[in-house]
């Protein structure tokens, strides 16, 4: 290899590792800016089964599933089971699973006294149906299912049953 070549071939290199560590730097002190849809879920609050306000920023910073469900439909019914099964398997790894139900109290408390879940249920009510379509379920059909990473964006979504299989494979990518 002649002098110039080699010598070119030299510059680039430093000059493509020069980039890459100021986009490295760049990055690490401005961050990338949530989407505002991203951002409005962060600041919501939903109603606890026992009345109360749940802030859904005190799940911000580990992944989270929130799955979108009600006991008017089956496939949903269906799939919690599997999604409570995921949460005990999963919660110390440090996962946490929120579930907004898009349903009334009522129903929803005698759900779970039939079937007890161990994650966090909230209620999103009408209004949720609403909100899964601003995550990416422009249909609006339930069940619904979205993973926020540890940055709080989202990272995977679902329409339709969930399976643990499924889940699984989350925890390990």
């Amino acid at each position: 290899m002649n002098p110039i070549t080699r010598r070119l071939l030299l510059s680039g290199a430093g000059i493509g590792a020069a980039a890459l560590g100021a986009s490295f730097a760049w990055r690490q002190l401005n961050p990338p800016v949530a989407s505002p849809v991203v951002q409005a879920f962060w600041a919501r609050r939903f109603d606890g089964l026992d009345g109360t306000a749940l802030d859904v920023g005190r799940w911000r910073g580990r992944p989270l599933l929130v799955n979108f469900w009600a006991t008017w439909c089956p496939p949903c019914v269906k799939e919690l089971p599997e999604i409570n099964q995921f949460y005990k398997e999963a919660k110390g790894q440090g996962w946490q699973v929120l579930g907004l139900a898009v349903d009334q109290p009522g129903p929803v408390k005698a759900f779970l006294e039939k079937t007890p879940l161990d994650f966090t249920i909230a209620l999103a009510g009408p209004e949720g149906l609403g909100l899964v379509r601003e995550l990416g379920n422009p249909a609006g059909g339930l069940p619904f299912s979205v993973v926020f990473d540890e940055t709080g964006e989202i990272s995977w979504r679902r329409l339709g049953v969930t399976s643990l299989v499924d889940l699984r494979k989350l925890v390990r990518t």
